[in-house]
């Protein structure tokens, strides 16, 4: 019979594991459109900007794989700060759902980070 610990430990990692392998599309779609597009920025803010996302989200997510909760939260943090330059510049949230659902692992290693510091190990 399966403890609930055991149940807990399998969903962090199929989270974990579903975090990774989302980081590394989200890391793929960025390089992909970074290649296609261009990167024009003009202004300060843009360049500014453009370190915060995708710069930062994607150093997150990189850095997630050795330190969940210092990568979850800057791929969080650049997120934030994101929107709030944004909001300051354009006067309005970025359009769009693509920016949210890119940053989604970084929410995902922050809960895995949270959760995995909660289970206990008993010794055998």
């Amino acid at each position: 019979m399966e403890s609930e610990s055991d149940g807990r430990h399998r969903l962090t990692q199929a989270i974990r594991w579903t975090a990774r392998a989302w980081a590394i599309a989200t890391i793929g779609v960025v390089l992909l459109l970074s290649v296609g597009e261009g990167l024009y920025p003009a202004t300060s803010a843009e360049w500014i900007g453009l370190l915060l996302y995708p710069g930062g989200i994607c150093l997150g997510m990189i850095l997630a794989w050795w330190r969940e909760g210092l990568g979850g939260g800057i791929t969080v943090g650049s997120l934030v700060a994101f929107y709030a330059l944004h909001t300051a510049t354009a006067g309005q949230l970025p359009k769009g759902w693509a920016w949210l659902v890119l940053a989604v692992p970084g929410f995902l290693f922050l809960w895995c980070w949270k959760r995995s510091r909660s289970l206990t190990v008993t010794p055998a």
